[in-house]
């Protein structure tokens, strides 16, 4: 009887990182900000890193340097495609942050949200692992560093 109070009460602290879309096709969205309009269906054939982010939330600000770092990676730059998605309302604010910290991967502003209802987020950062064929592989929650070997080794081996 106590197993199964505590199996219960595990489950539900299940912050979801196996969601149901796991081994699905990723749902696809649009995003156009004043800079640009991002599809993910544009990014088939390649692996994508789809992170949701912003400028107010410590841990994504943390994690940014690592996603730029995977970015440059000679192992991993022709196959895979970062997306960082950010959640900034203020569009001064997100802006002013990609200058000054040199950010150089492919970003874009959805003050709405309406990308991450999508994917059911939780929390931020969250980023998706989106395989070649456009299906869910995995979904990360919290920063990550995106630069450790097993995490290469893991995007090498999709």
């Amino acid at each position: 009887m106590a197993l199964t109070a505590a199996l219960i009460a595990l489950a539900g602290c299940d912050r979801g990182v196996k969601p149901a879309l796991l081994n699905a096709p990723a749902p696809d969205f649009t995003v156009q900000d004043a800079g640009r309009t991002v599809s993910l269906h544009d990014f088939r054939g390649k692996i994508v890193v789809l992170n949701f982010w912003a400028t107010w939330c410590p841990p994504c600000v943390d994690e940014m340097p690592s996603l730029v770092a995977l970015q440059s990676k000679p192992e991993v730059k022709d196959r895979i495609q970062i997306l960082a998605v950010s959640l900034d309302q203020d569009e001064s604010a997100y802006k002013k942050f990609l200058s000054e910290y040199h950010i150089d991967i492919l970003t874009v502003r959805d003050p709405s949200q309406e990308s991450t209802r999508h994917y059911a987020t939780t929390g931020f950062p969250e980023t998706f692992i989106i395989d070649a064929n456009g299906v869910l592989r995995r979904k990360f929650v919290g920063p990550i560093d995106w630069t450790k070997p097993e995490i290469i080794a893991y995007l090498q081996s999709i």
